[in-house]
C-alpha cells in the first residue's frame, strides 16, 4: 500500500463520521481552552474574551456561508463590542463564562457518547461477522 491508502481504505470503509465526531470533538476542546483562558485572564487589564460559535464552525467545516451564519457572526461583533467593559477595558464577565463552560461540558459528554456508541456498534458488526 501507497502512503495515504490505509487511510483512504479507512475512509471507504467506515465514512465520514469518525472523522465528523472528531473535528466536533476537537472544536468542543478548543472552546473549552478559549474559556478557560478568558476565566484566567479575568483580572487582566485589557483583555478580550474569546469564544467559539459552533454554528459558524459547522457551516465552516461544511464550506457554506449561510444567511444565518452570517447573523451568527453579525451578532457575535456586537455583543463583543457592546459587553459591559470594567475600567481596566477587561471585557470578560464570570457568569457568562461559567455558563458556557457548562453548555461545552454538556455538549462534550453528548460528543463522547455518540462516539463511543459508533464505535461499539461498529464492534458488534465486526463480532457478527465471525
Amino acid at each position: 500500500m501507497r502512503e495515504g491508502e490505509p487511510l483512504a481504505l479507512l475512509q471507504n470503509i467506515f465514512g465520514n463520521h469518525a472523522d465528523n465526531l472528531q473535528r466536533a470533538l476537537g472544536r468542543t476542546t478548543e472552546r473549552h481552552a478559549r474559556l478557560t483562558a478568558n476565566l484566567a485572564n479575568i483580572n487582566t487589564p485589557g483583555y478580550k474574551r474569546q469564544d467559539l460559535d459552533f454554528g459558524i464552525t459547522l457551516d465552516e467545516e461544511v464550506g457554506r456561508k449561510t444567511r444565518l451564519s452570517q447573523w451568527r457572526e453579525e451578532r457575535l461583533a456586537r455583543q463583543a463590542n457592546s459587553t459591559s467593559m470594567r475600567v481596566d477595558r477587561n471585557n470578560v464577565d464570570l457568569e457568562r463564562e461559567v455558563f458556557a463552560m457548562a453548555e461545552t461540558e454538556l455538549r462534550f459528554q453528548a460528543l463522547t457518547d455518540m462516539t463511543s456508541r459508533y464505535f461499539s456498534g461498529l464492534k458488534n458488526v465486526i463480532r457478527e461477522g465471525k
